[in-house]
């Protein structure tokens, strides 16, 4: 299911729906223009209740917040308010409760206090002064307890949704950590059994072939075969010592694939898309990790800025450097500014001999291009 699709669908907006739909179905079953004072046709009211419905869903189906999104937020409070002078009906000022739901994800903690309270001074002078009630103040603080409570519901909800990205982010980096003191670990102890392979198997062998040799040129012991047969053993044996060492030397290191899967695995989004060229292989650990370490600053900065729903990660072989490509689907605006993360990633390729570049797609996704040359 789209994203998009699967947010306007979720429980939460299905709730706002219904209430939504239920101070329509009293608009529309209870809608006299005498009540108002001034002739308002009911397909004007409708129309206005449809726009709220809009900017409602256009500002929920996003996960970005940018300005836009602020002042549709802003434009609904408005709506509410010319709803509740031209419909004078107790289940109008719910709207204002779907706002501030609303309102706690897209400004910060201060400002929305701010708005809440001035939205509510406005709503009190509409109780007193258009609709005449008997105990504004009262009905405000009611409704303020409703909005505050919806508020801080939601706000925790988002809060919770930040923490738990926070924390996909810090289990990435403790998987690549982690895969990468693994095949640090490996590369080690096949270093260091190859040396000692080398040192010790095959110093005492050639040894032993020097004294096999000797003998076989001793005059009482002409023409031994047993001894010429545990020559070539010798020799066999020890060219078996060797390539078993030349081979270790040679692993084809940390398998890339299955380390940048078990790096995205924590993240709810965005879907990781992965393509390695069977040639595209990292020789040291340090290419490892400067590989490791762009892909995850690439899956963090599409949970935090841009809110992306797929990542699309390409490593490929070019001649003597290997090409990482990193692209996601968000919807950003502007140039990308280098934080520590992009920064960090710059400085780690440049000291293996690499490098970066940064910019954004055609949608306003981030486009990552990194390059690395094949031996370190």
């Amino acid at each position: 299911m789209n994203p998009r699709l699967r947010t306007l669908l979720s429980p939460l907006n299905f709730a706002g729906y219904l209430a939504w739909g239920a101070i329509g179905f009293e608009m529309l079953i209870s809608h006299d223009p005498a009540d108002t004072g001034m002739a308002v046709p009911l397909a004007a009211v409708a129309a206005l209740h449809l726009l709220f419905l809009a900017l409602f869903m256009m500002v929920t189906s996003g996960q970005s917040v940018s300005r836009g999104t602020q002042a549709m937020v802003l434009a609904q409070i408005g709506l509410a308010f010319v709803l509740m002078a031209l419909a004078r009906y107790s289940s109008v000022p719910i709207l204002l409760i779907l706002c501030v739901v609303q309102l706690v994800r897209v400004f910060n903690a201060r400002l929305s206090v701010v708005i809440i309270l001035a939205m509510n001074i406005v709503v009190f002078f509409i109780y007193r002064d258009l609709w005449q009630l008997r105990s504004p103040m009262i009905s405000t603080l009611m409704h303020m307890s409703f909005q505050g409570f919806a508020s801080l519901t939601a706000w925790f909800a988002f809060r919770a949704e930040q923490t738990r990205d926070e924390l996909a982010a810090t289990n990435a980096d403790l998987l690549a950590t982690r895969s990468l003191l693994a095949e640090s670990a490996r590369d080690s102890e096949r270093l260091r059994l190859s040396r000692e392979l080398h040192d010790v198997a095959g110093h005492k062998l050639t040894a032993l072939k020097i004294n096999l040799a000797a003998l076989a040129r001793d005059p009482r012991m002409p023409g031994d075969e047993r001894i010429g047969l545990c020559a070539r053993l010798a020799d066999e044996l020890l060219a078996d010592i060797r390539g078993v060492v030349q081979q270790m030397r040679q692993d084809e290191g940390l398998d890339l694939a299955a380390a940048i899967h078990t790096l995205a695995r924590p993240f709810p989004r965005p879907h990781l898309e992965l393509e390695i060229a069977d040639d595209a292989r990292v020789a040291t650990v340090a290419q490892a990790e400067a590989v490791l370490r762009a892909v995850q600053e690439g899956l963090t900065n599409a949970v935090k800025h841009s809110q992306a729903h797929t990542l699309w990660v390409v490593l490929r072989r070019d001649g003597d450097a290997l090409r990482l490509d990193i692209r996601d689907d968000g919807r950003g605006s502007g140039a990308v500014r280098a934080g520590n993360g992009l920064s960090g990633m710059r400085e780690r390729l440049e000291a293996i001999g690499g490098g970066l570049e940064v910019q954004r797609t055609e949608t306003g996704g981030v486009h990552l291009q990194a390059w690395l040359p094949v031996a370190a």
